[in-house]
């Protein structure tokens, strides 16, 4: 039986948790839903511009591989996210980089989830011209996944963490 003071602490942990994870899903459908109302697909805004938004829509997956393979990709998405969700449940407590790297990631496959199983394909808006365009919740998974291989190569001393 768990502790007052370990149950609240747990409390506090998850709202972190599933609260940062809204947060990159509340953004990247509200951009998304941004793009869709005010660009046609394929339009740039600005038009010459090194950093602009361009809407995009993909089938597949990064760089567009696995195109048109929706249930695939959203059972992946699925998978992905139980598994994060797992690794979250059992992770011992105050690992902030993995509980933020997870959060990230969590929120990020959601994001492109809602998408595939809305529409079919992922709106894709950011166009650095040197990179396939991308969204926010692409760039929250690449973040999180760089932040977890640091927490996996780099993890935190034991004795840093008792004192």
């Amino acid at each position: 039986m768990e502790k007052t003071g370990d149950l609240t602490n747990r409390r506090v942990r998850d709202l972190i948790f599933f609260g940062l994870a809204l947060m990159v899903l509340g953004c990247d459908q509200l951009t998304k839903f941004l793009i869709r109302v005010n660009l046609v697909p394929g339009e740039s805004y600005p038009s010459q511009s090194a950093i602009r938004f361009t809407y995009v829509t993909n089938s597949g997956s990064a760089f567009g591989l696995l195109a048109n393979q929706t249930f695939l990709l959203a059972l992946t998405a699925v998978l992905g996210a139980v598994a994060i969700l797992i690794y979250y449940r059992y992770s011992s407590p105050g690992k902030t980089l993995l509980e933020v790297s997870l959060s990230l990631q969590f929120g990020g496959a959601m994001g492109n989830l809602i998408d595939r199983l809305r529409y079919g394909y992922v709106v894709d808006f950011i166009d650095i011209r040197v990179w396939p365009v991308f969204n926010l919740a692409d760039s929250a998974l690449v973040v999180g996944v760089i932040l977890l291989g640091y927490f996996i190569l780099f993890p935190p001393s034991r004795e840093k963490a008792s004192n």
